[in-house]
């Protein structure tokens, strides 16, 4: 067993693909690929590299907690009842449980997540 689990940009695996449910989806065509990296033994914390094409949708967190950090692309994210926030490549965020919002992907966006629930 290893301590150190190297998170790779660029993975050579190939991903799971998804497109969001019907009533998530709220304008164009968005696809998702995922490429699960690590999971604790209990399952509640999971790590990977995650990309969706442009497509607004409805965010909604429920009990989990969100660390992301976007490797290329630009995304605005919008609280319910709160102002569009823009992030580009570079930036990283916190979604917290209860986080309910519009992610509207605007140029293909590449992120390192690491999930708590």
């Amino acid at each position: 067993m290893t301590y150190i689990q190297k998170i790779a940009h660029n993975p050579t695996f190939a991903p799971k693909e998804a497109v969001p449910v019907p009533e998530r989806l709220i304008s164009g065509d968005p696809h998702f690929k995922s490429w699960p990296m690590d999971e604790s033994k209990d399952g509640l914390v999971k790590t990977g590299v995650w990309e969706a094409t442009p497509g607004v949708t409805h965010s909604i967190k429920g009990e989990t907690y969100e660390f992301c950090h976007l490797l290329s692309g630009v995304i605005e994210l919008t609280p319910k009842d709160g102002e569009p926030v823009i992030y580009r490549a570079g930036d990283s965020f916190v979604m917290k449980p209860g986080f309910i919002g519009i992610w509207k992907t605007i140029e293909t966006v590449r992120k390192i997540y690491v999930v708590v629930s």
